[in-house]
């Protein structure tokens, strides 16, 4: 944490360290870390404050400390760095978490400021203060705002959102996000995408792969790309068996990731819907639930954080945080691996690994004949006659072989040497 205080002169640096800082100091509550990220914040530089804001939010996670939330908003009013702004606006909703109904009036101030990127930050905060909840209430107040308010950013971020709150009933996320899926708005659009892979991340649900595999095909690339990293959400850790249509997504992924033609916002997204595919090894899955069923905080943290890739693409490694391992691992008093056996009465296929990835081969090239054409043959045959005429041989007669005695010192066997005389 010295680092961030010191004259470090690079502001990547900096960045960095107030981010992992955060991370290392998340849910602590920390007064003296806060602090220190607060300084870095109050610097008014736009890549420090960006993650400054940021680290205060994860420090002080369902806090809903009052000291906490006047500084971020307050400074947010004063700043003139949209980046600033941005990482505020996701850290007074990690405060917010789990709050539910106590968490309103702070929500019902910044659903009513005149700056965006504050109405944006009431749509996460009600997000994360309902997250898992299903809360009727708030889902009506997050489909109220995604279809008047004025502002893309806060319409976008109100239907992302929604699957926080509806991820521990994901049966029901497909039938609220249907028709937002089909908006006329191109980030409504992006935002029900998002919304169906937070949501039935893991569950290779029929339902939201049926809603985002046209959304792949959308005109604007970055539905498409929200559409190929919420399909991979949804059929991590799944296999042929269990969700035939694996193989067909796969194949699409590939196919994007090697287009020339393919815009590259839309490869990005099939590089990491690639990535997300193969988590900890095709070990891992994503979920907001703990193996005990409940919520599990770094995961709800990670997944909000990572739709921030939109803005800041190295956000994307939040993701990580949402990631839980499905493997078993067994070892004795010496932490040595044991023999275990273990029996299971389903079929192989169901828990099949999925194949690994082939680089594609290349393929022989055949010789083709040149194709040679009637004139060119005649041309040639013409060419070749004349040539036979012109340049024929003078006839010479071929003079008679002289034989020679061998003579001392010589060997016997003569040579005999041709004369051309012209």
């Amino acid at each position: 944490s010295s680092g961030i205080n010191a004259e470090w002169p690079l502001r990547p640096g900096k960045h960095g360290g107030c981010l992992g800082l955060g991370l290392a100091a998340m849910t602590s509550r920390n007064s003296e870390i806060y602090e220190q990220l607060k300084d870095n914040l109050f610097q008014d530089d736009a890549v420090i404050g960006e993650a400054a804001g940021l680290g205060m939010g994860l420090v002080m996670i369902g806090s809903l400390d009052s000291t906490a939330l006047s500084d971020m908003i307050s400074y947010a009013h004063e700043t003139q760095h949209e980046k600033i702004l941005r990482g505020l606006a996701l850290g007074i909703a990690l405060v917010c978490y789990g709050h539910l109904e106590a968490a309103d009036p702070t929500i019902d101030s910044l659903a009513a400021d005149k700056d965006p990127v504050l109405r944006m930050s009431a749509m996460y905060s009600v997000g994360m203060a309902y997250a898992g909840t299903g809360n009727n209430r708030a889902i009506r107040r997050l489909l109220h705002v995604a279809v008047s308010d004025v502002n893309d950013d806060v319409r976008r971020a109100a239907v992302i959102s929604l699957g926080f709150i509806l991820f521990n009933s994901a049966e029901q996320c497909p039938n609220v996000v249907s028709l937002l899926a089909e908006s006329y708005n191109s980030h409504v659009r992006y935002g029900a995408a998002l919304a169906l892979g937070i949501c039935c991340a893991g569950t290779g649900m029929k339902e939201a792969l049926t809603i985002l595999e046209p959304m792949i095909n959308d005109p604007v690339n970055y539905v498409r790309q929200g559409a190929l990293l919420a399909s991979a959400m949804v059929l991590v850790q799944q296999n042929d068996h269990l969700c035939p249509k694996l193989k067909h997504f796969k194949e699409l992924f590939s196919k994007t990731m090697s287009d020339k033609h393919e815009d590259v916002m839309v490869k990005f997204g099939a590089i990491l819907a690639q990535g997300i595919l193969r988590a900890g090894g095709s070990n891992c899955t994503i979920s907001m639930r703990t193996h005990y069923g409940h919520t599990n905080v770094p995961a709800v943290v990670g997944l909000l954080v990572f739709t921030h890739t939109w803005f800041w693409f190295p956000l994307a490694h939040f993701l990580c945080l949402s990631f839980q391992p499905t493997f078993l691992i067994g070892l004795n008093k010496d932490l040595n691996m044991p023999n275990m056996q273990f029996k299971s009465s389903a079929r192989p296929s169901t828990y099949a690994i999925v194949p690994v990835l082939e680089p594609p081969k290349e393929k022989e090239k055949e010789k083709v004949s040149t194709a040679i054409l009637s004139t060119t043959a005649k041309k040639q045959a013409k060419t070749k006659g004349t040539a036979n005429v012109s340049g024929s041989a003078m006839e010479v007669d071929t003079p008679a072989k002289v034989e020679k005695k061998p003579s001392s010192g010589i060997n016997a066997e003569s040579q005999s040497v041709l004369f051309s005389f012209f």
